[in-house]
């Protein structure tokens, strides 16, 4: 935990990332800025030779932004193809913007992180961000020539966020790829050491973090004893809760959790193991959980379906959600020990 004694934040600062939270200091914000991943998921579900252009992209982002903001506190959009959506969310609820390129270069080894080159900390402000989001792929047992060159890539991106007092939210992604690579139940068993780490590392004050948006430190389908568990273990559930507990005591920086990919039920599951083992994380950035079982539904019968989808199956994903964030998780200030600990400054 950060030591309260030393906490000072601009006032304006702290106006938005509480823009990005509910009443009580709570993130429960809505992901929509997948770019290259929903291109392909809409044309995969058209069969070979399907795919989706732009103007589709577009119009599903902003569905999702008019039906499911009037249940999050805030939406991550990208300003590709996202921007928009902005004018189609609820009244009151935050913009994230997502700063970074989408995908990485397969030949350059490391998958070395990049900017969107027609971007900026200050332009993303200008179009309504509240805050500013960068994806960062990191393993933490990479060779140091690689992971360098990623530290001083968010130290960059920091001071570029400090510069424009806009709050920074960082997530680290955990992969182990290339030859040598352990396989999954290795990489298994390897995630609760690196996502601690990561946690740890861009805590530290040369990065400018302000939130950290990250995965849980186990692989749920290896949890035995959970309904998600595959057959094949890695940890039981008290290992499980154990290595929640450990992930959040490396973090000096407020943290939420991202929902991976992983269907709706098993993201409900894996935050109610987080509130069992009492970890205190401050809410989620929660996108394909809640969505993506409505790409086939948009790609086959266009953007009413899927409206009426994300009104009934999608508005049902994110209140399963939100009553479990009402019991679990914490308000974003409490790793500084609490609201009255953070001193604002003019």
């Amino acid at each position: 935990m950060a030591d309260a004694s030393t906490v000072s934040m601009s006032r304006t600062k702290f106006e938005r990332i509480q823009a990005c939270a509910d009443g009580r200091g709570v993130i429960a914000a809505a992901a929509m800025d997948q770019r290259g991943s929903l291109q392909k998921a809409i044309g995969q579900a058209r069969g070979p030779q399907g795919r989706a252009t732009a103007a589709e992209l577009t119009a599903f982002k902003t569905a999702v932004a008019r039906v499911l903001t009037g249940h999050a506190s805030a939406i991550l959009l990208d300003p590709e193809y996202g921007l928009p959506a902005l004018a189609a969310r609820a009244p009151g609820a935050g913009v994230l913007l997502a700063y970074e390129r989408t995908g990485y270069d397969a030949a350059v080894p490391g998958r070395l992180p990049d900017l969107l080159s027609e971007w900026s900390a200050r332009r993303l402000v200008a179009a309504g961000a509240d805050a500013v989001k960068i994806l960062l792929y990191y393993n933490p047992f990479d060779v140091p020539e690689v992971n360098t060159v990623k530290q001083a890539f968010i130290e960059r991106v920091g001071a570029e966020c400090a510069a424009n007092d806009v709050p920074f939210f960082l997530e680290p992604l955990y992969y182990e790829d290339g030859p040598g690579a352990p396989d999954a139940l290795q990489q298994a068993r390897r995630k609760p050491d690196a996502v601690a780490n990561y946690m740890a590392e861009f805590s530290r004050p040369e990065y400018g973090v302000d939130v950290l948006k990250v995965e849980v430190p186990v692989d749920m389908k290896y949890v035995s004893g959970t309904r998600a568990y595959g057959g094949t273990e890695a940890y039981s559930r008290q290992d499980a809760r154990r290595l929640f507990r450990a992930a959040a005591a490396a973090a000096g920086k407020p943290f939420i959790y991202l929902s991976a990919g992983v269907s709706n039920a098993v993201f409900l599951e894996t935050l109610e193991l987080a509130a069992e083992a009492g970890t205190a994380f401050s809410g989620v950035l929660c996108g394909r959980a809640t969505w993506q079982e409505a790409v086939p539904v948009f790609a086959r019968e266009g953007e009413g379906a899927l409206t009426a989808w994300l009104e009934d199956e999608g508005v049902r994903n994110v209140t399963a959600l939100n009553a479990i964030l009402a019991g679990a998780a914490r308000p974003w200030w409490t790793v500084y020990g609490g609201r009255e600990a953070v001193t604002l400054t003019d």
